[in-house]
C-alpha cells in the first residue's frame, strides 16, 4: 500500500480512501502501525484544522439524534461534518454493534458528512485509543467540524478533551436531584452544557436544570482558557431543532476567542505532548506481551509465588533483564 498516494486522495476527500486510512490506524499489527505513522506525518504538513468537539451524555439523553439535528444544520450552512462515535465492545467476543450509523439515517446519506463507529477495543472508558489519530485524518480530507462522541459518562471524558478543542455535555431534563448525578470533574471540563429535549411537557423540567447547571457553574474556578459567559449552560430541543443555532454561534465564539487569545495553538500543543507520553507508555506495555516476555513473567511468577523472591525484586529483574531497562 503507497502511503503517499493514498494520502494525496485523503486530501482530494476521497471518503474511500479516508475509510480504509481509519481502518489502518485502527489495526494493531505492526507493519499497519508503521505505515499509519508514515501517513500521518505525509498528511501533517499540510496542517489542515477542523472544530473537534467532544460530546458526551448519560445514555438515553439523546446523543445520536442531536448529532445528527446538529449535524444536518451545519451542513444546511456549508460546512463538512465528521462524525466518530465509539461503540462499547464486548468484553467477552470483544464486538461492537456498532449502529450508530442506522441511528442517524438522514446524516448518514448526506454527501458532505461522514460518520465512523469505531470498537472502544475495551480502551480506556470507551474512547478508542485510535480515535486521536481518525480524527486528524478527518481534518486531512477537508472537514470542518470533527463531532467525537463517548460512550456515557465517566473516565474516557478525559481522554476526549485531550483531543477535543470543545467539550460538550448533553443532559436531559430531570425530576429532582439530577446535580448530583453528574461528577464535578466533567463539568470543570465542559465548555458547554446542552440541556436536551427541552420541548413538549419537559420544557418546564429542561428550564429548571437549566437553571441549576447555570447556578452550579457559577461556583466553579475561572479557567484562564475562558472568556466572560464561558462555560454557560444551554436548553435545545434536537427533536425540534430548536436551540441548535444558538449553541453552535456559543462556540464559533469561544474558538474565536480562543484563537484571538493564543489559547488554542497552547492547548493544541499541550495535546500533543499528552499523546506522545500516553504512545511511549502504551509501547512499553505492548512489549510484556511478546512471547519472550510473557515467558520470563511467567517463570518470575512462580518464584514469587513460591517466595523464592520479593515482588519487587522480581518486578526489578523483569525490567533489566528482559525488557532492556
Amino acid at each position: 500500500m503507497d502511503m503517499e498516494s493514498l494520502g494525496d486522495k485523503i486530501l482530494a476527500g476521497d471518503r474511500r480512501a479516508l475509510a480504509r486510512a481509519i481502518t489502518l490506524v485502527e489495526s494493531a499489527r505492526a507493519d499497519h502501525r508503521a505505515q499509519a505513522a508514515q501517513l500521518l506525518d505525509h498528511l501533517r504538513r499540510i496542517g489542515r484544522q477542523a472544530v473537534r468537539i467532544g460530546l458526551s451524555g448519560t445514555p438515553g439523553v439523546g446523543k445520536s439524534t442531536f448529532i445528527e439535528a446538529f449535524g444536518m444544520m451545519l451542513i444546511d450552512q456549508g460546512l463538512r461534518v465528521a462524525v466518530l462515535a465509539v461503540d462499547p465492545s464486548s468484553a467477552r467476543s470483544g464486538g461492537s454493534i456498532l449502529g450508530d450509523k442506522t441511528r442517524m439515517e438522514r446524516l448518514s446519506r448526506e454527501r458532505n458528512a461522514f460518520i465512523r463507529p469505531s470498537p472502544s477495543q475495551t480502551h480506556l472508558g470507551g474512547v478508542a485509543r485510535r480515535t486521536r489519530e481518525a480524527v486528524s485524518l478527518c481534518e486531512a480530507a477537508g472537514f470542518d467540524v470533527v463531532l467525537i462522541e463517548t460512550v456515557g459518562v465517566g473516565q474516557s471524558e478525559t481522554v476526549v478533551a485531550e483531543m477535543s478543542d470543545l467539550f460538550v455535555l448533553l443532559l436531559a431534563p430531570a425530576g429532582g436531584d439530577e446535580l448530583q448525578g453528574v461528577k464535578r470533574g466533567i463539568m470543570e471540563m465542559a465548555d458547554l452544557i446542552l440541556v436536551n429535549k427541552a420541548d413538549g411537557d419537559l420544557k418546564p423540567a429542561a428550564m429548571r436544570t437549566c437553571s441549576d447547571y447555570t447556578g452550579a457553574l457559577r461556583l466553579l474556578r475561572k479557567r484562564p482558557q475562558d472568556p466572560d459567559g464561558f462555560p454557560r449552560a444551554m436548553m435545545v430541543s434536537a427533536h425540534e431543532g430548536s436551540g441548535l443555532a444558538e449553541a453552535w454561534t456559543q462556540m464559533q465564539a469561544l474558538v474565536d476567542w480562543r484563537r484571538e487569545n493564543g489559547h488554542w495553538d497552547r492547548r493544541r500543543a499541550e495535546q500533543a505532548l499528552y499523546w506522545f507520553d500516553q504512545e511511549v507508555r502504551q509501547a512499553l506495555l505492548a512489549r510484556l506481551e511478546t512471547p519472550r516476555a510473557r515467558a520470563a513473567m511467567a517463570a518470575l511468577s512462580d518464584r514469587v509465588a513460591a517466595g523464592e523472591i520479593a515482588p519487587a525484586g522480581a518486578a526489578a529483574e523483569m525490567l533489566e533483564k528482559h525488557l532492556g531497562g
